[in-house]
């Protein structure tokens, strides 16, 4: 980790956008473009994680800046690539394998999930098909079709932080619930983990599980909170 060599961290007008500054000079991405963003809100919000480092700084600890790094370097030249990544998590979505037994699991998972999977094909013409067990199953070329198309209208930072929650949870149904308002941060994360939150509630947990909940938690918060702090 590099030594902090800076004592504050603001924000600078630049353009129609608003830049990191440190001790009034602007913050760089990996790639070397300013790191600026159109929202006020949004750029604070990256200020703040570079004022809250320690003597020294740990980019483990700037989650926010990592992912608008990503945004900014990545995604407008990969953005195909990546759009094809995401819909692999609509091939294998979370929300369409379910347990065989017991039954008050069957009729969590149901009861959680089937609303969201009705809430997609309400919104975005997605019929997914639904299983019962770990095998994989294909899911229509229509629905895949239907979800891509659902994806064109997000920006640049939009999309960066939707690929992000597709990945955390394991769905992107979830993600564009979470992404269109029609959900929060804590029921997605609720929905994605509920098989592992049935476990622990009839076998416990370790330390493990714990930390990958949180990792998880801590995931999810940010790329949601680009998503929010971008409306503001």
């Amino acid at each position: 980790m590099a030594k902090r060599f800076y004592e504050t961290a603001d924000i600078a007008a630049l353009g129609d956008e608003f830049a990191v500054e440190l001790d009034g000079r602007p913050v760089k991405t990996p790639a070397g473009k300013p790191l600026a963003v159109a929202s006020r809100a949004l750029a604070r919000a990256l200020a703040d994680e570079w004022q809250a480092q320690g003597d020294k700084i740990d980019p483990k600890a700037m989650p926010l800046t990592g992912l608008i790094n990503t945004a900014l370097d990545r995604t407008p030249i990969e953005r195909p690539a990546m759009v094809r990544s995401v819909l692999r998590f609509a091939e294998t979505d979370l929300l369409c394998y379910r347990a065989e037994a017991p039954q008050d699991l069957v009729d969590l998972q149901h009861a959680t999930w089937q609303p969201l999977l009705d809430w997609a094909e309400e919104s975005f013409g997605v019929r997914l098909q639904v299983t019962s067990g770990i095998l994989p199953i294909k899911q229509p070329p229509a629905a895949l079709a239907a979800l891509e198309k659902a994806l064109d209208p997000f920006a640049v930072l939009e999309f960066t932080a939707l690929a992000s929650l597709a990945a955390a949870c394991g769905s992107l149904v979830l993600a564009l619930a979470l992404a269109h308002r029609h959900i929060e941060a804590d029921q997605a994360f609720a929905a994605s983990e509920l098989d592992h939150d049935y476990q622990i509630s009839h076998w416990g947990t370790d330390e493990e599980a714990e930390a990958r909940q949180r990792a998880l938690r801590s995931d999810i918060a940010v790329a949601h909170s680009i998503l929010t702090l971008l409306e503001e």
